[in-house]
This record gives structure tokens, C-alpha cells and sequence, in this order.
């Protein structure tokens, strides 16, 4: 009986270490996610030509072309680096950008190379933010002895939550209202709702008559 049980027991411990063996064991005790969003930032810049009193002609035609081509879109920053500090300009520019619904911001980046004279530099910054290394099915087994979470975990909520969110940038220091809050009394809608008639009128339901014998 004694072998017996030994070579149970044997075989039993093969079984778990050819368990384990297949893909690895999972080793995150904790509640938290090794996989979180990645967020990255990208400077682009076009050099377009001023003209005393705002942009050259013609460069507002190419700017339009340059931002199509970009596929500038809403979460993204549009800055203008203008060493004449020209208003006419930056309202040009503005009015490029805002047919897409964005205005632009203030305190350029700094970009390589220096601008030459009469010129002024547009910066398209694009943040994008992702979830690297998911999903990750990594540890297979079901042999978890540590109780550890699942190497995957994490993968869907975070992986969602870096494509739905609007601007990117929101997931470093969360997002900066320009705007007064306004606090809206959630009692309003309830004490309007009671304080409205009943559309049955006491559930008494009076028929209209549609013509006819």
C-alpha cells in the first residue's frame, strides 16, 4: 500500500509540474494589473510662410491639405511657433484648425531645427495611448498554487479604456475644466416628477368619439 501511494503521489506531482510547465504560473498576488495604458506623444510641424499680415498666399490652402492628410481629429493639439508673435497669423491658422473642431493652444513645444525669417512653424501634437504585451494568455495552466491573478487580467478594461477615452493625455493628470463646474440639484428632476399630474387622470379613461352611425 505504501508504494502505491507513493507512486500515486508521484504521479500526481508529474502531472502538476507538466501542468505548470505549459506556459508558466501565474506570480501576481496583488489586485493590480501589470498591463496598463501606455501613453505617447508625437510632434509633427509644417513650415508655412507669413506675409507681414498673416500667412501667405496660397499657405492657407496647404495647411488644409497638410492637416487632411494628417487626419487631425478632436483630442489633438494644433500650436503655432511664430517668432513675430503676429495675431493675423495665429488667427489664420485658427481658422484652419477649426474646422475640425479645434482650437488652438497655447505654449508651443520646441521642435528641432530653427525658423527661418518671414516663416512661422504649425505643431500638430497626437497622443495615443495602448496597452502593450495584451492580451497576454502567457500561463495556461490551471495550476496556481501561489493564488495569483491571471496574466491577462486587466487586459479588456484597460485595453478599452485607452481606445474610448477622448483625449489621451486625461489618463496622466486627468482632465483640466476651462470652465465654472455647474452642480446641478439632482432633487430638481425627482420633485418635478411628483409634483406633475397624473396622465390618466385618476386612471379614468375618457373615450373620443370618431364619427359615424
Amino acid at each position: 500500500m505504501r508504494k502505491q501511494t507513493l507512486a500515486l503521489a508521484a504521479l500526481a506531482l508529474g502531472t502538476a509540474a507538466a501542468l505548470s510547465g505549459c506556459g508558466g504560473v501565474p506570480s501576481n498576488r496583488s489586485m493590480y494589473s501589470v498591463h496598463q495604458p501606455v501613453v505617447e506623444k508625437v510632434d509633427y510641424a509644417l513650415d508655412v510662410t507669413t506675409g507681414g499680415a498673416g500667412l501667405a498666399y496660397g499657405e492657407q490652402a496647404r495647411l488644409a491639405a497638410w492637416f487632411k492628410a494628417m487626419g487631425l481629429k478632436y483630442g489633438e493639439k494644433v500650436y503655432v511657433d511664430d517668432p513675430e508673435a503676429s495675431a493675423a497669423t495665429r488667427a489664420e491658422v485658427e481658422a484652419v484648425a477649426s474646422r475640425y473642431g479645434i482650437l488652438l493652444s497655447d505654449s508651443a513645444p520646441q521642435t528641432a531645427g530653427a525658423l527661418a525669417g518671414g516663416t512661422a512653424r504649425v505643431i500638430l501634437t497626437r497622443t495615443t495611448a495602448s496597452v502593450p504585451g495584451c492580451p497576454d494568455w502567457s500561463a495556461k495552466s490551471d495550476f496556481n498554487p501561489g493564488n495569483a491573478i491571471s496574466t491577462n487580467y486587466g487586459c479588456a478594461v484597460n485595453a478599452n479604456l485607452a481606445a474610448m477615452v477622448a483625449d489621451p493625455e486625461d489618463l496622466l493628470h486627468g482632465a483640466t475644466p476651462t470652465d465654472p463646474t455647474i452642480v446641478t440639484d439632482p432633487n430638481r428632476a425627482i420633485n418635478a416628477y411628483r409634483a406633475a399630474g397624473t396622465t390618466g387622470k385618476g386612471n379614468t379613461v375618457t373615450a373620443t368619439p370618431t364619427g359615424g352611425n
